[in-house]
């Protein structure tokens, strides 16, 4: 029937196809493996290493928590990202490593929002570090998403580290009469504080600054009090090159890039909150400064570029550091 006395390979496969089990044919397909790769990704300004570590993401209810948006224009400006309500959003948070001191900017939510998050020492590990060789934490805002990640089980995480946040942010956060004055639905940002700090508090290793402070060569504390009383950022610079770690200027880069006007509910004093955004995004954008975003998308690192009356994120091309 064939040139060849042999019948050709595909006529054998379908033949062994009728005649074997199906469970024979299908059982060598390798299984999903539903896990994702370690939340850690590296790069440098100047001679600084800047290590962004996951803690977790969880799904925002966008619709809930953004105002001075219609529902409709919300869909459109989610649609154009590919994205629907509720938007999967990242914790992140950033290691800075300057060769003289290890730093941590934030800390993410630790056990405090459930199993979604809590994901920061590991990721940590994994990047090759460990808690008790973090020389200081610098903490942006002291919400529970940017500092429940200080302890666990009521402990200390970062044995050996001071940590540092504006005076106001504490003055506000750790006042007991503030929390007794706050709405029902704000309470637990008081008490996750409260928890989250008293360790190092305890231990003499919590030492707020006041407003713009160099706290070690090459990161300097920017105030840009809105979302929080005491929100700061932080500068990073080395040789030329400069990274600006904003926390939560913003929430939802999808919405509040092409509308930086657009608040959020958790804002403490939402229109100093927007006055700071639209701050930040502009001297970002003139000076080409590379950002790190508690929210954006992991790794939350990338420039801002304008476009029209508001501003695109660019992320940053990948680097094997090589």
């Amino acid at each position: 029937m064939y040139p060849s006395k042999q019948a050709p390979r595909w006529a054998l496969l379908a033949v062994l196809s009728l005649t074997l089990p199906l469970s024979l044919l299908t059982e060598a397909a390798a299984p999903q493996q539903q896990t994702q790769a370690p939340g850690y990704y590296r790069l440098k300004v100047g001679e600084i290493e800047v290590t962004s570590l996951n803690d977790g993401t969880f799904l925002m209810p966008v619709g809930q928590f953004l105002k001075g948006i219609t529902p409709s224009a919300l869909n459109t400006a989610l649609s154009r990202s590919f994205l629907t309500d509720p938007v999967e959003t990242s914790v992140n948070a950033f290691l800075i490593n300057t060769g003289a001191h290890l730093v941590l900017i934030d800390t993410g939510s630790g056990s405090f929002y459930g199993p979604l998050f809590g994901h920061l020492v590991e990721n940590l590990k994994a990047a090759g570090y460990t808690p008790e060789q973090v020389d200081e934490v610098y903490i942006t805002h002291l919400h529970a998403d940017h500092v429940g990640g200080l302890v666990a089980n009521g402990q200390a995480v970062f044995t050996h580290a001071i940590v540092r946040a504006a005076q106001a942010e504490g003055d506000y956060w750790l006042d007991a009469n503030q929390a007794k004055e706050a709405a029902a639905e704000s309470k637990a940002f008081f008490s996750i504080a409260v928890s989250a700090l008293s360790p190092y508090v305890a231990a003499g290793r919590y030492k707020p600054f006041q407003g713009d402070s160099e706290l070690a060569p090459g990161i300097r504390a920017v105030n840009t009090a809105g979302h929080t009383p005491g929100h700061t950022v932080y500068l990073v610079s080395s040789k030329g090159e400069s990274l600006i770690i904003w926390g939560d200027i913003m929430h939802v880069a999808a919405v509040q890039l092409p509308d930086p006007s657009i608040t959020i509910n958790v804002d403490v004093d939402s229109s100093a909150a927007r006055r700071q955004r639209l701050r930040i995004f502009s001297e970002v954008t003139d000076k080409h400064t590379l950002v790190g975003g508690a929210h954006l998308p992991f790794p939350g690192l990338g420039h801002l570029r304008a476009n029209g009356t508001g501003y695109e994120f660019a992320p940053t091309n990948y680097t094997a550091l090589q």
